[in-house]
């Protein structure tokens, strides 16, 4: 008698759960049971990073989480309840909330960027090209596969994600000593281009799959800038827009410029190496090598991953300084504070070794 009693009062709780995430979801705009569950639902998983082709196809929760095992309840009226417990206590829980959109608002955007649109940059052609919106139409893409949406145990690092990466395209895009403020973090965004570029960066390896269109160059463009051929094939290929033969499709469209700077930051740059994104939430797992050569989860080897010994391996440098200053200073304009950064070994890629030395890869 109470086994049975055990056991009805443990349907009954899981039934709770899932009427809970079904008035969360109806209220807050957060993926329903079909999709992801969201953050009152104890054992939810993201996807993987998506597969070539396919970004935004699938929904930010299913059973193929590795190291988790699904097993079904059935309550009332024959409803199948879903709960995933973790299997392995190293791998983190992660789960999804809502849209980037929902806590990344518009005032947030204009004081990150706040010179953008300033008097002493009118002149420049690509005045007001990076606007609010079509960052979040971009992130829309990619929300599903976690970004800017990801709760791990418990903790939601969306809005420190966001912040990261807004400050690697802010260094990127940044006007330079146009502005006369002496604060780099005041310098504003002007660019979406690489301005006077001296190199079609043509890889002629990637000629049968990646052919280099007659007359077309493929020097960096973008709110996270992309080079070579290859890259552009890789990136058209995912977003289904064919930047093989129009790369100027990005510096036309900002939607699209943020778009292939998420696919960026999404995608390893090579297979059997991690995104940026997974080496910020630390859903990455160091290998023995990888500590060797002072590898660690975190925003400083999200510079590793993008940019390697540029930046990388130089010890205190001013290059990775400002990425690190922008993203701080990014925290505390979004409410979550510069002390939840971390320590200096997370935020810093001084001492790391690259992922891809420059000499044998190409930016």
């Amino acid at each position: 008698m109470e086994y049975k009693r055990s056991v009805l009062f443990t349907i009954l709780a899981f039934i709770v759960v899932l009427v809970n995430c079904d008035e969360y979801s109806s209220s807050n705009g957060a993926y329903n049971r079909r999709g992801s569950l969201p953050m009152l639902c104890p054992y939810c998983n993201t996807l993987p990073p998506p597969k070539r082709g396919t970004p935004g196809t699938q929904s930010c929760c299913d059973n193929s989480s590795k190291g988790v095992e699904s097993v079904k309840l059935v309550g009332q009226g024959g409803r199948g309840v879903y709960v995933r417990p973790i299997t392995n206590p190293a791998i983190p829980r992660r789960c999804c909330r809502g849209a980037v959109r929902n806590y990344f608002k518009m005032d947030q955007f204009e004081n990150i960027f706040s010179k953008r649109n300033s008097l002493e940059v009118e002149d420049h052609a690509n005045k007001g090209f990076w606007d609010y919106q079509s960052f979040i139409t971009a992130s829309a893409l990619y929300q599903p596969y976690g970004f800017g949406t990801t709760y791990m145990n418990w903790t939601f690092f969306g809005t420190k994600e966001v912040a990261a990466f807004l400050a690697h395209v802010a260094t990127k895009i940044s006007c330079g000593n146009k502005l006369t403020t002496m604060d780099q973090l005041a310098w504003g965004s002007c660019y979406n281009k690489e301005m006077n570029s001296n190199s079609n960066y043509c890889d002629e390896h990637y000629k049968k799959v990646y052919p280099c269109a007659p007359g077309v160059a493929y020097f960096g463009r973008g709110a996270l800038p992309i080079y070579w051929n290859y890259n552009y094939g890789k990136a058209g290929k995912d977003l289904k827009v064919d930047l093989l033969n129009h790369p100027e499709y990005i510096e036309q469209n900002a939607t699209l410029a943020f778009q292939v700077a998420i696919w960026r930051w999404m995608m390893p740059i090579k297979k059997h190496q991690p995104s940026a994104h997974d080496v910020f939430l630390g859903t990455w797992t160091p290998t023995k090598n990888d500590t060797l050569a002072e590898r660690v989860s975190g925003f400083g080897t999200t510079m590793n991953v993008l940019y390697g010994d540029l930046v990388c391996g130089h010890g205190d440098n001013e290059s990775m300084n400002n990425i690190i200053s922008h993203y701080l200073y990014y925290l505390d304009l979004m409410g979550v504070g510069r002390e939840e950064a971390g320590p200096q070994e997370v935020l810093s890629c001084a001492k790391q070794v690259a992922f891809n030395p420059s000499f044998s890869s190409s930016p």
